[in-house]
């Protein structure tokens, strides 16, 4: 008889804790928590011996953020090195904020100076045929350092804890792509330096779709001898074709909105700038420009714009366009750190000591991970036809069904899970409504929970 590995025992089980009684405990507890992921940490582990059981593992000095970590991260990049399509590596930065906990006087600066916390650097794994995210292939906790305004370039370059280096940090940690597989690191304009664009170039040698923040010097072709000019200009110059409607998300003072937007391209080449501020070789980059833009926006609404750089060859519209669809694919990092602090409460810990919270914030990003997976397949456009049993435990489809229907439904498929989920959690599920926020599914999924604990315990 063989029976299933726990989400503990695949994630954790070969975490390198120093004794196999500590890894153990850490399996257990992560099985607790992905059952109970919502609310603070009691309400996570119920039983009062799982709780002080976690205590002393998370104050253990070797139970750290990284030796928590080290295994999800190995299972995660061996499994893009399985994969034999392209693979998004997602990278983008969050803050998690603890300015509530006076007993820890090692966090960093965040909020603009007025909190206390880390910056979440956080590289996801994505496959984008599959709609699905492979896991979390590198996290890195940064303290953010106050330093004199008027430090000097090269002092700022050199500086270890510069913010800029943790884009560069989190690719280099994930790793070279195998021969043959195409791993693509996508990020917002926060990555757009120079040392970044250049690291896949220059070193690692895999592609990036990054979206433009500075107005750079380039030659308008590959060839030095071509015109200069600045690739925003540039951009916005390059005749435009094909169409699409694209989901422009609400802002403060605007709400949510479609656009029908055109796209243009062409190849660069981007000249270093004068001034080195990070650590590279001054060698221009030969990559390519993407530019995505809404023709005609509604009266007074800027529009919509987004200027692409790759150094995955762009000769085609439709490669055009499968360059704007993988960034658009960033956009499941948002939904990441919303399952990290709405869905897995990870800003509600309450430890005395970083040495505690580091670990677990660790772990509950691994959960979160699992959380995403199973929002985003209800979004699938096969979740009518897809079996539910396939990605959720049949107890839950059970209980679920049961109390939606009257009795268990076991032939439920992931849409009917999802939408009697977000019934559950208050969510009308009327035609008008848009698909359920992260905030209605977990107060069901939390409602949920409650009802699996209360049926197994009348059956005990």
């Amino acid at each position: 008889m063989t029976t299933t590995a726990t989400f503990g025992t695949l994630q954790f089980g070969s975490a390198p804790l120093g004794h196999k009684a500590r890894t153990k405990c850490l399996v257990k507890i992560a099985d607790r928590i992905h059952r109970h992921p919502g609310g603070t940490l009691p309400m996570k582990l119920h039983q009062p011996k799982d709780y002080k059981a976690m205590d002393r593992l998370m104050n253990r000095p070797e139970v750290t953020h990284a030796s928590v970590l080290a295994a999800p991260f190995e299972r995660t990049r061996q499994q893009m090195r399985d994969a034999t399509g392209v693979t998004l590596v997602l990278h983008d930065t969050t803050e998690l904020d603890y300015s509530g906990l006076h007993s820890i006087t090692d966090l960093g600066s965040i909020g603009g100076d007025l909190n206390r916390g880390f910056l979440c650097h956080n590289s996801l794994a994505f496959d984008p045929n599959r709609r699905e995210v492979v896991g979390l292939a590198n996290q890195i906790l940064h303290r953010r350092q106050c330093h004199r305004k008027r430090e000097g370039v090269k002092k700022k370059r050199e500086r270890e804890d510069r913010e800029s280096r943790l884009w560069k940090q989190g690719a280099t940690a994930v790793g070279p792509a195998p021969e043959g597989r195409l791993w693509v690191h996508v990020a917002d304009r926060g990555a757009d330096g120079f040392e970044f664009l250049a690291h896949f170039e220059q070193v690692q040698r895999q592609g990036f779709v990054v979206r433009s923040c500075s107005d750079r010097v380039i030659h308008c072709g590959h060839a030095t001898t071509d015109p200069k000019g600045y690739v925003k200009t540039y951009a916005r110059s390059l005749p435009r074709s094909g169409s699409r409607v694209v989901d422009v998300a609400a802002k403060e003072g605007s709400p949510a909105r479609k656009a029908t937007v055109s796209v243009g391209f062409a190849p660069i080449l981007v000249c270093p700038p004068h001034v080195r501020r990070g650590e590279y070789v001054q060698e221009p980059l030969r990559l390519w420009v993407v530019c995505v833009r809404e023709d005609n926006p509604p009266k007074g609404v800027t529009p919509l714009e987004w200027v692409l750089l790759t150094n995955v060859p762009v000769t085609t519209e439709a490669e055009a366009w499968t360059r704007v669809d993988w960034y658009e694919d960033r956009w499941v990092l948002e939904e990441y750190h919303k399952a990290q602090k709405t869905g897995c409460g990870i800003e509600d810990l309450q430890f005395t000591s970083s040495q505690a919270l580091e670990p677990m914030i660790g772990l509950l990003s691994v959960v979160a991970v699992t959380l995403l997976n199973l929002r985003e397949a209800a979004r699938r456009p096969d979740a009518k036809e897809r079996p539910a049993r396939e990605i959720i435990d049949p107890q839950y489809i059970r209980v679920l069904s049961g109390w939606r229907h009257g009795r268990p439904r076991l032939d439920w498929s992931v849409y009917d899970f999802f939408l009697a989920l977000a019934r559950l959690g208050g969510h009308q599920n009327r035609k008008s409504d848009h698909h359920p926020g992260w905030l209605v599914l977990w107060r069901g999924w939390m409602a949920l929970q409650h009802m699996l604990d209360g049926a197994e315990a009348v059956t005990r």
